[in-house]
């Protein structure tokens, strides 16, 4: 077993992670937005221990047809694209098959927001400090493009947090973030999942069930005895 740290699971990520991030806690305008999927669960353990209202932001990698694991690039919510012109230079990607990879991306973005959402509009980013949480960064693709467009709603501040980051990749996200928050960052790296034991795929639901149970818990139904709203949905 390599001397790095290992996750049992995002929910376990997410804890440690959130320990890093308790400089962060108590503030009045402080929003914690999780990347779909992986993301969330990460991000609903960060939001709790902070006490911040937890929303989604959405960022679909475009991968590189026939190698779709490398990104030339991301989409996301608010329609930003950024495009890596090195890789699409290098893989000899065509405008057509760049044109026909962003309405494919944009369209299960657009889709996830209707699902993920469930008629609950997105939280207000304007004026907040804004901590943006997935289950790990690789290239750093969709998170710069998700940090341009919410660049664009006027948040106060931009904090970026993820359980593990390459050092190639972390040093970037520093010259365009206010603060990187991280607990691994490896210089060599192959893939997210093998920092954690559990790295099964998120679904839908478990994201729905995320954002309705933290939904509730900052705005408790009368209805609902405060019993039944405790407890924690695994991710």
């Amino acid at each position: 077993m390599p001397d790095i740290p290992i996750f049992r699971d995002r929910t376990d990520a997410g804890r440690q992670l959130a320990q890093r991030l308790q400089k962060y806690a108590g503030r009045l305008r402080l929003l914690v937005l999780g990347i779909p999927r992986g993301g969330v669960p990460v991000a609903f353990e960060v939001a709790s221990a902070l006490k911040a209202p937890l929303d989604i932001f959405v960022s679909r990698k475009l991968g590189v047809p026939g190698q779709e694991e490398l990104a030339f690039g991301a989409v996301a919510s608010g329609g930003a694209c950024l495009l890596d012109d090195e890789i699409v230079t290098a893989a000899g990607i065509s405008a057509s098959d760049i044109d026909r990879v962003i309405q494919r991306e944009r369209h299960e973005l657009e889709r996830r927001e209707r699902v993920f959402r469930a008629g609950r509009p997105p939280r207000r980013v304007e004026g907040m400090t804004v901590v943006l949480v997935d289950d790990g960064i690789a290239t750093g693709a969709s998170v710069g493009v998700a940090v341009a467009a919410l660049r664009q709603q006027g948040p106060a501040k931009i904090v970026v947090a993820a359980p593990v980051v390459p050092a190639s990749t972390l040093q970037r996200l520093q010259r365009e973030v206010d603060d990187v928050v991280c607990l691994y960052s490896p210089k060599k790296f192959y893939a997210i999942g093998e920092f954690y034991d559990d790295f099964g795929q998120v679904t839908d639901e478990q994201v729905i069930g995320l954002l309705d149970l933290a939904s509730r818990r900052d705005c408790p139904s009368p209805h609902v005895p405060p019993a039944r709203q405790s407890g924690k949905v695994d991710g």
